[in-house]
């Protein structure tokens, strides 16, 4: 399996609005590379080196290689192609939208809207792929939920990890049975952020 290549970049076609293909040249081997729309401006002319890290997507028909210029949009990828009705054409595009720090935050915050602005995502889709990544993404914690969290407590208070954790569900949307029954499965006590890890975890399967 490939999982990176450095090379000379000898080409690059848009594919579409929101993917390309570049060749790149390596130890006098081509490869094509598909890469997302929004990686065609952070790299350098024809002619100079290049590197990605590479998803190799195997099908019946053909090998594919997906290419990122960082790691961390290659772990995104393949996140979210493990989604329910998420292909590589589909994952490439919300990456071509949003970066993986924005995506988290998208996700995070239930932003339907910010999916809805993915060509071929609809409302539904998009409220469908929000429950599905809060289980899977690597959300960062202590921003935005950690703050929700505190913006429901009083100032000098000193509120419990599982009053914490009410409040961040309650500010991300869920509704009093769901904070209530999720809450009711939970340590009694721990790191916020885990606990708060664990009752997204439980919400996302519970719908």
């Amino acid at each position: 399996m490939i999982g990176s290549v450095r090379g000379v970049l000898l080409d690059r076609v848009p594919r579409s609005d929101h993917a390309a293909e570049v060749l790149v040249e390596a130890a006098g081997v081509g490869y094509r590379v598909i890469v997302p729309g929004s990686a065609l401006g952070r790299l350098d002319d024809l002619g100079a080196g290049v590197f990605l890290h590479v998803h190799t997507h195997v099908r019946e028909d053909a090998l594919l290689l997906y290419g990122f210029p960082t790691r961390e949009e290659r772990a995104c990828f393949e996140i979210l192609i493990t989604a329910h009705g998420v292909g590589p054409a589909v994952a490439l595009a919300l990456l071509s939208v949003h970066s993986p720090s924005v995506l988290r935050r998208v996700v995070a915050t239930d932003d339907v809207d910010a999916l809805c602005l993915v060509p071929g995502i609809g409302k539904k889709t998009a409220a469908r792929l929000l429950i599905e990544l809060k289980a899977r993404l690597d959300l960062d914690l202590d921003e935005p939920l950690l703050r929700l969290a505190g913006a429901g407590t009083s100032p000098g208070a000193a509120p419990s990890a599982r009053g914490e954790v009410r409040a961040a569900l309650a500010g991300l949307g869920y509704g009093h049975d769901e904070v209530r029954d999720t809450l009711a499965v939970l340590p009694d006590d721990g790191p916020v952020e885990e606990l708060l890890r664990l009752a997204l975890r439980q919400l996302a399967g519970s719908r």
